[in-house]
């Protein structure tokens, strides 16, 4: 049974080292043309076996469906500012390395739990021994406020299953709210914080080809 979770899950492992790569050399772009990148890191991972099985129950899809799950791979990229999400998603629009087939945008239209997240879900070519195979991918796209409020609703889901005590659903609101306060106080003085930022690079580099 493990060998054959092992082949399955082969080719989401694959998509996943492969696009954290691409999705990472973006940032690095930027960052060779000294300006501002809209991408603050990128992480990703893939559902274990009991996650994806755990999933495939509560939506009721049979173990011979389990591919039309979005989500086995995931991957998430951090923001520094609001904008910059639009700026990523029209950045992935524009590649030809994998198709689009989905986008939520929890951003504008936040979730009733106050929710807030890019979502893009790609078919992803890989290259096997056996040929091609087009794997699905979800692609969160958040600022770091969001992420941070997203990480502690998640392991509070796991804790009461999504049946949120009044109080605490009351808290989880209000923070998700403070976190989008957050986001938009940032947002008003993103150029001031992008000047700094560019400064401290541009002394950086100095100091690295002196060292050099």
């Amino acid at each position: 049974m493990d060998r054959i979770w092992e082949e399955f899950l082969a080719p989401y492992d694959q998509a996943v080292d492969e696009l954290k790569v691409k999705l990472k050399g973006i940032r690095s772009q930027f960052k060779i043309h000294k300006e501002h990148s809209p991408i603050e890191f990128v992480t990703g991972r893939v559902k274990s076996t009991a996650s994806i099985l755990d999933k495939a129950e509560r939506r009721g899809i049979p173990l011979d469906k389990l591919e039309e799950l979005q989500d086995i791979a995931g991957l998430r990229m951090m923001c520094q500012f609001v904008d910059d999400i639009k700026t990523v998603v029209d950045l992935l629009r524009k590649r030809k390395d994998f198709e689009i087939v989905e986008e939520r945008d929890y951003v504008t239209q936040k979730k009733a739990s106050g929710y807030r997240s890019y979502h893009m879900v790609l078919l992803y070519p890989i290259q096997t021994i056996n040929g091609e195979k087009k794997v699905l991918v979800e692609i969160q796209i958040r600022t770091l406020a969001m992420n941070f409020w997203a990480t502690i609703e998640h392991s509070l889901n796991y804790k009461y299953s999504g049946k949120y005590p009044e109080k605490i659903y009351e808290r989880l609101q209000r923070a998700a709210e403070a976190a989008y306060l957050l986001d938009e106080e940032m947002s008003e003085i993103k150029h001031e914080i992008r000047e700094a930022q560019a400064f401290f690079l541009k002394k950086e580099i100095g100091k690295d080809d002196k060292e050099g």
